[in-house]
Parts: C-alpha cells; sequence; structure tokens
C-alpha cells in the first residue's frame, strides 16, 4: 500500500515539475522578447519590407489581339508540270529578289532555242543578200522589204523561245527568307505545288481589330507596343502604318495595320500578337504588386501606423487601377509617402505590432531605394 502511494504521488511530483518548467519557459520567452507589443515582439516573426507609396507615370491604353504577318509572303509554285532538274537554295536561306530557285526539265525548249537561233542566222543572210541585189537594181526593193520583215519575225521568234526557257528557271520575286522545303531534284511538280514559301520579314505586319470608340486617337505614325507570347517580358515598338477606310457594320470595329521592324527575325508570321495602343499618360500613387492583396472583388494593404515608439500593421482597403511592370495604381486609400508593408502579408494579422528594422544595409537601401521600393525591413508577428 505504502509502495503504491509512493508511486502516484512520484507521479504528481513529476507532472507538477512539468507545468513548472513550462511556465518558467513562457516566462522567460516573454522577458526576452518584450511581449507581444513590446519592443520584442518580432522575435522569430517573418521579416516583411516596408514600401513606401510613391507617384507613377501610368499609360491610359487598350489592349487587342492581332496576327503577325510578313510585309510580303508568297508561296513559290511552278505554272508547268514538270520535273525539277535542279535545286539553288537551302532552308531558311536568305535569298536576293531574282535570284533562281529551281530549274524545271527544259529540253524541249533548249532546242526551240537553237533551232531559233538557226533561223534568225538564215534570215539574216537572206536579208543581206536581197537588200544588197536591191541596191544594185537586180531584184525589187519589195522582195528585200519581205526579207527584212522574215528576219524579224525570226527574231522574235527567238525571244519567244528564250522566254519559254525562262519559264523553267522559277526565281526569287523579291528578297526574303525562304522557309522549310521538301523538293529535290527528280521531284515532280504540278501547278500550285508549293515549292518554297518566301517571305519579308525585316518588317512585319499586324492587323487588328479596334472598336470604333478608339476611331480618335488613332492615325498613321502613331506608335505603338506589342508583347507576343513566345517572349515574356520583351516589348516590340512599331507605329500604324494605315487604316481601313471602312468600320465592319457587323463589329462595329475597325482595321488597323501596323508595322514593326523585325531585324534579328523574332517575329515570325502566324505569331499572335497583343498590341497595346496608348491614349496618354497620368500621375497616380503606386505600390509594387507583392503589397496588394486580393479578397473577392476588393483590395488591401497593410499601412505601418506610428503611435509613438509603437508601430503597428493597419488593414487598409484600397481602390486599384492599372498594372504596369510590376506596379499596381492606387486610386483611392493611400496617399504618396505612406509606408505599407511588402511581403510576408498572409501572416500579418490587422493591428499586430511591427518594429522598424535600423541597420547599416537599411539606411543604404534607403539612400537609393527602387521604385516604390524597400526603404527598411520591418518584422511583424
Amino acid at each position: 500500500m505504502l509502495k503504491r502511494h509512493f508511486f502516484l504521488f512520484a507521479a504528481v511530483a513529476a507532472v507538477a515539475l512539468m507545468v513548472v518548467a513550462v511556465v518558467l519557459r513562457m516566462a522567460f520567452a516573454g522577458e526576452e522578447g518584450g511581449g507581444p507589443g513590446g519592443p520584442g515582439g518580432g522575435r522569430g516573426a517573418q521579416e516583411v519590407a516596408e514600401i513606401r507609396v510613391v507617384d507613377r507615370a501610368f499609360s491610359d491604353s487598350f489592349e487587342v489581339l492581332g496576327v503577325a504577318r510578313g510585309r510580303r509572303s508568297v508561296d513559290i509554285t511552278s505554272s508547268n508540270t514538270e520535273l525539277i532538274t535542279r535545286v539553288f537554295f537551302s532552308d531558311g536561306q536568305r535569298v536576293a529578289a531574282g535570284a533562281p530557285l529551281v530549274e524545271l526539265r527544259a529540253d524541249e525548249q533548249d532546242a526551240g532555242i537553237i533551232e531559233a537561233e538557226a533561223r534568225v542566222r538564215q534570215a539574216r543572210r537572206d536579208m543581206e543578200r536581197w537588200e544588197g541585189l536591191a541596191e544594185r537594181g537586180i531584184a525589187p526593193r519589195v522582195t528585200a522589204e519581205q526579207a527584212r520583215t522574215d528576219f524579224e519575225t525570226a527574231e522574235a521568234a527567238l525571244e519567244a523561245a528564250q522566254a519559254r526557257r525562262g519559264e523553267r528557271m522559277i526565281r526569287a520575286p523579291f528578297a526574303g527568307v525562304l522557309g522549310l522545303s521538301t523538293v529535290t531534284p527528280g521531284t515532280l511538280v504540278n501547278p500550285g505545288t508549293v515549292i518554297a514559301t518566301l517571305d519579308d520579314i525585316s518588317v512585319v505586319r499586324v492587323d487588328f481589330q479596334v472598336p470604333e470608340r478608339y476611331l480618335p486617337v488613332l492615325r498613321p505614325g502613331v506608335e505603338i507596343t506589342a508583347r507576343a507570347d513566345a517572349y515574356p517580358g520583351r516589348e516590340f515598338s512599331g507605329r500604324i502604318a494605315d487604316l481601313d477606310t471602312r468600320i465592319d457594320p457587323q463589329t462595329r470595329a475597325l482595321t488597323a495595320r501596323a508595322e514593326f521592324p523585325n531585324p534579328d527575325l523574332s517575329i515570325r508570321p502566324g505569331m499572335s500578337m497583343r498590341v497595346s495602343v496608348q491614349q496618354g499618360q497620368r500621375t497616380a500613387a503606386a505600390v509594387p504588386e507583392a503589397a496588394v492583396q486580393y479578397e473577392g472583388s476588393g483590395a488591401f494593404v497593410y499601412r505601418i501606423a506610428t503611435d509613438g515608439d509603437r508601430s503597428t500593421a493597419q488593414r487598409i482597403e484600397v481602390q486599384t487601377g492599372a498594372v504596369e511592370s510590376g506596379m499596381v495604381e492606387i486610386l483611392q486609400g493611400l496617399d504618396p509617402g505612406d509606408r505599407v508593408i511588402g511581403s510576408g502579408l498572409n501572416r500579418i494579422q490587422p493591428g499586430a505590432a511591427v518594429q522598424v528594422a535600423s541597420s547599416s544595409g537599411d539606411s543604404a537601401s534607403s539612400q537609393n531605394p527602387p521604385e516604390g521600393g524597400a526603404v527598411t525591413r520591418t518584422s511583424a508577428p
């Protein structure tokens, strides 16, 4: 019986010691950290950046979709059914205007040229002989004139034979870049068979539809920008080249054509482009996107409020506007110069105490802060 009471007393004593240890540990932590609202209340908490609200220029613009195409594009085809005997290009090659691309079999045309040349030589000899006889009065003048006509007819026949031979050599109609091709010597081509594609993409054109209400801001020469999904973060600068003369009565939209220089051939025909047309600029308060949280249809930030030596995080609902280059336009709720918390927002509670940390690194960053960037460091529970 005594032994059982001894074990029971020992168990109660062990539990009591554990409780005392926990209480002492909590007390020690509270003294070291200064309590939830004390100077050291941020011990072990997430460190976040303090952001200054700044004035920033925002552009009024609208964005529409368009499809890129070359300034000039053509499918190289043959007008005859014939075998290819020679190929003068390689895939992706840049060619000049008039450069030979492929040659078709031309045995009959070559023979026709030889025959026509023989007829020209014979007609020349006959003309010279009859003209000489006519000058001496031996032959009538009309015979000499007929001989000259026969010579000119033979020359015309030779030119026609040479033109038929020229049709067997397919050339580039303009300077550009050739696409992929599958033809080789020995390939039989028919009229309409695509031998190769040729695109002049040193400048690309993008046609896009614009609602008629934007007609006052559209005119040839207006500078615009475009983005492509293939090149995230890159903008292409161009200008409006021309406007259609008619508005589509069904869509109430006008077709505009833009041109973009493409020296490195980054933009390819058929690429989808998001075209932005600027309407003007305005200045408004702005913060980085990381400082704004969205909830339903609203948005909010945590503004740092100071009361004496104590700073707290205040949840402020804001009305946002445009987003450009990672900066959010603040239409209502903040003023330039306000301090807001820029990171770790999902772990901050409204009214929580924060402490602005001071260090040499923070002072340096405050002298050269990025646009709307961190000025100092804070910590929040």
